[in-house]
């Protein structure tokens, strides 16, 4: 199974020592302060490094008033690095900062939140990432797998959403579940994989920090670069970016996708207006569309790639009908608002590129108005 798989790998990664080492991180947002209080409780001497003033982060450094952190605010001095053993840069902070090409240039260690959680977590992780329902995805799994008695004890959900789970660590047993919601910018950094990497669709996303298409492809496809070949890609066979990855898939493949016509191997489709997982040539049925509250073909897809993993994992399909069941969705993703004088209002403040607000459009069989801005 992949968790016994999984299980021989974890093996094979070391939980670092970080006594007495001098670790900067840049950035103080989510992801950086949570990294600096692990860091922290592992003995490192941390500093915290932010471009905002002290004054604009007055309520982050009284929270850390127990934690011996230093501070260097107002901008990133490249002298920051000095004498440092590692520097963690938080997610949304760019790799072209002066202050991490120095770092480079010193041939000092680089990396995130994301990549120390991978390196010392003992239980199985589960990643996804996508230009586009990662989240939904992300969520619906955590359900399906929190309403699953098999094999696990705790399940964890988060990486990009959430807390960042690197402050739960120490609480994570080796019999415990992780699923990770990964972002481009968690995996530019990251050096190990998930046991089961799911990659639910690419497409032209954050180009202001990847510059082009080939690299923020290429930054995703990290997320299957350092599996085992005992290791399992998920991957989305209607979308090309996507299902053009598929020869650099170190384990084996199981996909979703709406027709069943180009399905190898194992994974979902729909017929007949019913959801189908297929597995060793065998198909069984999960549930009828009309049984999702759900909406649009996009929302299709984010199940059909939550089933998917949840049978690679293991999990009986009577569990995934009664997740999906009761699964709403996520906050700002089509959300339903309320009905006022016959008018339903939709919250899908989430649509940041035109694919998005473009599915959100193809959702709907009524007339709609449109809002944006």
């Amino acid at each position: 199974s992949y968790r016994s798989d999984s299980r021989n790998r974890i093996g094979t990664r070391m939980k670092q020592n970080w006594q007495n080492h001098n670790i900067l991180i840049i950035g103080a947002a989510r992801q950086g302060l949570a990294a600096a209080r692990y860091f922290s409780a592992q003995g490192a001497k941390v500093t915290l490094n932010d471009n905002r003033s002290e004054r604009q982060l007055i309520s982050e450094i009284e929270n850390f008033t127990n934690t011996p952190v230093t501070w260097i605010t107002g901008g990133h001095p490249l002298n920051a690095v000095d004498d440092k053993d590692l520097v963690c840069v938080s997610g949304g902070v760019s790799l072209d900062l002066p202050i991490i090409l120095e770092a480079k240039r010193r041939k000092i260690p680089l990396t995130n939140d994301s990549q120390i959680f991978m390196q010392a977590v003992k239980s199985p992780v589960i990643g996804i990432t996508g230009s586009a329902g990662k989240t939904t995805t992300t969520s619906l799994l955590g359900e399906i797998a929190k309403n699953s008695s098999t094999r696990t004890k705790n399940v964890w959900v988060g990486g990009n959403i959430g807390t960042p789970l690197i402050e739960q660590i120490d609480f994570i047993e080796p019999n415990d579940l992780v699923i990770l919601e990964l972002s481009s910018f968690q995996l530019e950094l990251m050096t190990t994989s998930p046991h089961i990497a799911a990659i639910t669709n690419i497409t032209p996303n954050h180009l202001d920090r990847h510059k082009t298409l080939e690299s923020y492809t290429s930054t995703k496809a990290r997320i299957l670069d350092f599996q085992f070949p005992t290791d399992i890609a998920v991957l989305n066979r209607d979308d090309e970016g996507a299902w053009n990855l598929k020869n650099r898939v170190k384990g084996r493949i199981a996909s979703f996708g709406l027709q069943k016509c180009n399905l190898v191997g194992n994974g979902s489709y729909i017929e007949n207006d019913s959801i189908f997982i297929l597995s060793d040539s065998k198909s069984s049925e999960i549930c009828k569309i009309k049984d999702l509250k759900l909406r649009g073909e996009h929302n299709l897809l984010n199940v059909l790639a939550a089933f998917t993993i949840a049978h690679e994992m293991g999990i009986p399909r009577e569990i995934m009908q009664n997740t999906i069941r009761h699964f709403t969705g996520v906050p700002h993703r089509l959300e339903f608002v309320r009905e006022v004088n016959g008018v339903k209002w939709f919250n899908d403040s989430i649509a940041t590129a035109p694919e998005r607000t473009i599915a959100a459009v193809k959702s709907f069989y009524e007339p709609i108005v449109l809002l944006l801005g």
